[in-house]
């Protein structure tokens, strides 16, 4: 019988209280599947990108105390938010490549007793589920298969750049979102869109600016026939949804378009309820989309 996969869980601060349902939906998804998360209380945030540029030294060291505390647990991480990967996917990158580094950062933490040795992997549920789960495995799971909902997969940046750091997907041509979407037996959108910027981290110094490229990114899925997208991202989330209604006043478009966490996806074709995926946090609904499809009658 093979051991249960199991993971340091970092579910990164947005999705603690902003999009509260990523995480709690991720969790309820886990134990479906019976995939292991060990909570990181004593984990810190990894600065958001932030932090890198205003003290490198700094936001290495709090990212490798972290990297520390899943070393000690015994598990790679596992994280649902995309920056929050790729912030700790870069530090790990950089400590493992630059040996002056790892020296002086190890030494930075000798200060609070901890070492990290350099052996841990950071993951995305959707990387989990597509490779260390297993499609198969997940498709075998699916309880009511999404047959009729067709689905635009919409990846975000920070899953798929800086790739020499994140080492997984091409950011050109990715493939795991979609081969999730078709394992959960929904139809997979094809757009131009899907790997390009949400307008995130663009709102805080251009607003205008980032809700028109929030707009065009879902009004681009609907034109190729999406009737709802999917993000592994939370941020992405936030301007996809949230923004949603700000974008339709910019462009003078309706669009209406329900934007899914990944793990909530996950969760419908797992028979989930609208309640227990907590849909009904989400601005734009979802309600009309999946009664037409037949997902929730």
């Amino acid at each position: 019988m093979n051991e249960p996969l199991k993971y340091a869980y970092y579910p990164g601060c947005a999705s603690q209280a902003i999009t509260k349902e990523a995480n709690s939906t991720t969790r309820k998804i886990a134990q479906v599947l019976g995939i292991e998360l060990y909570d990181m209380p004593k984990a810190n945030c990894c600065g958001a990108g932030l932090l890198t540029d205003y003290d490198y030294d700094l936001s290495i060291a709090l990212n490798a105390r972290i990297f520390a505390q899943a070393e000690e647990m015994g598990m790679d991480i596992m994280t649902i938010c995309s920056t929050c990967l790729m912030v700790m996917s870069t530090a790990n990158r950089d400590l493992k490549n630059n040996p002056h580094l790892f020296k002086k950062t190890n030494e930075i933490l000798t200060g609070a007793g901890i070492r990290y040795n350099g052996t841990v992997e950071i993951k995305q549920l959707l990387w989990v589920l597509a490779e260390d789960y297993g499609l198969d495995k997940l498709k075998n799971k699916v309880k009511k298969p999404l047959k009729n909902l067709r689905v635009a997969p919409f990846y975000g940046c920070h899953s798929l750049r800086p790739s020499d750091a994140l080492g997984f997907d091409d950011p050109e041509r990715p493939w795991s979102l979609e081969a999730v979407i078709e394992a959960l037996g929904a139809e997979v959108t094809e757009y131009n869109g899907k790997t390009k910027c949400c307008g995130f981290q663009v709102d805080l110094v251009a607003e205008g600016a980032a809700v028109e490229m929030t707009g065009k990114r879902l009004l681009d899925a609907k034109g190729e026939g999406g009737r709802c997208m999917v993000t592994p991202c939370p941020f992405c989330h936030i301007n996809l949804d949230n923004y949603q209604g700000m974008a339709e006043r910019k462009l003078s478009q309706k669009i209406d378009m329900p934007v899914f966490h990944l793990s909530q996806l996950v969760g419908l074709a797992l028979g989930m309820t609208a309640e227990e995926l907590e849909l009904s946090r989400h601005l734009v609904s979802t309600k009309h989309v999946l009664a037409e499809t037949k997902v929730i009658i």
